[in-house]
């Protein structure tokens, strides 16, 4: 009975609450509330639990400590942010595999061969620029033989036509045929302009073909890694090559 009589009892007082901000320190803001302590001290605590964790932290670190994080994430605007890897890829390349297929470049490769087969087969590389100069090796018994030696008594041809590395006649056939194409010597340098124009032109086409294949390999690549199958990098990818990836073996069923 005694405890139904006190909550009677109870029920009869009236509430006492905390008091507003007087008005004469109303200039002052709200006035703070136990509530309101409470919540600005759990605030502060916890700040100051977590500098002395980092304080602790920072004292017990080993200063030979390495992680990848270290090189591979930097701070922008105060945030850690990770550093994306750059593809190994020219301009050039990506602006092709961006708009064509690996069908499209395997074609444009295979024409491109076929040209340079046909350039090598008209101009024989005979007197390319970078091409290792032939060897002719001449033996002789005596020295006296090798100081009255001459190239073109030798060769039987005329001095003029010692340092040609194609189309060196002999003598006795210059006095049984005449000559044949241009003697000129305006002309002649015509057509060695031109030869090594078609020098230059072989040379291009083929940087073209290898950059068309080293495209197509990475394309072929971005597509085998389209599949689910664990695989691990290898060797990275580079202008002149794409990236290896070792594919994890599966049996088929």
């Amino acid at each position: 009975m005694s405890a139904a009589f006190r909550k009677a009892a109870k029920s009869k007082q009236r509430p006492h609450r905390e008091r507003s901000q007087p008005a004469s320190r109303r200039k002052l803001g709200l006035l703070e509330k136990k509530k309101d302590y409470r919540l600005r001290a759990n605030d502060y605590h916890k700040k100051q639990n977590a500098l002395r964790a980092l304080q602790k932290k920072a004292l017990d670190k080993n200063p030979d400590e390495f992680y990848f994080k270290m090189i591979r994430a930097e701070l922008k605007d105060g945030v850690h942010v990770k550093k994306l890897p750059k593809d190994e890829v020219t301009p050039e390349q990506v602006k092709l595999m961006r708009t064509q297929d690996i069908k499209y470049v395997e074609m444009k490769r295979v024409a491109e061969a076929k040209k340079i087969e046909r350039l090598k087969s008209e101009l024989h590389l005979l007197d390319a620029e970078g091409k290792n100069p032939n060897k002719h090796v001449f033996f002789f018994d005596t020295k006296k033989e090798v100081q009255e030696f001459d190239v073109a008594t030798h060769l039987d041809t005329l001095p003029e036509l010692v340092n040609r590395v194609y189309n060196r006649p002999t003598i006795a056939t210059l006095q049984k045929e005449t000559l044949k194409g241009a003697t000129d010597p305006l002309h002649l340098k015509k057509l060695a302009q031109q030869r090594k124009n078609q020098y230059d032109l072989l040379k291009q086409r083929i940087e073209r073909e290898k950059a068309m294949f080293v495209v197509a390999q990475k394309i072929q690549t971005r597509k085998d890694l389209l599949d689910k199958t664990h695989k691990v990098k290898v060797k990275k990818e580079t202008t002149n090559g794409p990236a290896i990836y070792k594919f994890k073996f599966q049996r088929k069923r």
